[in-house]
């Protein structure tokens, strides 16, 4: 049963709108078409690929339970997943965005590869690695 690709990951939140507007907004994903669930969210997409999918907490839960779905817990954190990774291109064009939408980040340099890495968290508290190989 070979995987062929991540599909995508699914970010539960109590505030649609705040969070549809990190990830489309300060990471520059768009948002796309969504199928009609049992519950309001939204998709956002890089390229052609929907990646991150949002969630309103109760609704997703009730929708899901009723389906005989287990649902995740609100932890602090997220539990076993550490962080999700994209990755990006000009890496001085991104920390400009997100420091002119006043989100914080660390960067962390690995010069043998030519990476550099911003970690940054969404509004829910998700960890967001951006990886960016800029040119030399």
């Amino acid at each position: 049963m070979p995987l062929t690709q991540l599909e995508h990951y699914l970010v539960l939140t109590d505030d649609l709108e705040g969070t549809r507007d990190f990830y489309a907004l300060a990471l520059g994903m768009r948002v796309g078409p969504r199928p009609p669930l049992g519950f309001p969210g939204y998709w956002v997409y890089v390229g052609e690929i929907p990646c991150i999918h949002i969630a309103e907490w109760r609704s997703y839960r009730t929708y899901s339970e009723a389906l005989g779905i287990d649902v995740s817990t609100r932890a602090p954190g997220t539990g076993p997943v550490d962080h999700i990774a994209f990755n990006g291109v000009d890496s001085k064009d991104i920390m400009a965005t997100l420091t002119a939408r006043g989100i914080k980040f660390q960067v962390n340099e690995i010069p043998t590869i030519g990476l550099r890495q911003l970690f940054l968290n969404d509004p829910n508290g998700i960890k967001v690695e951006i990886n960016v190989r800029d040119p030399t």
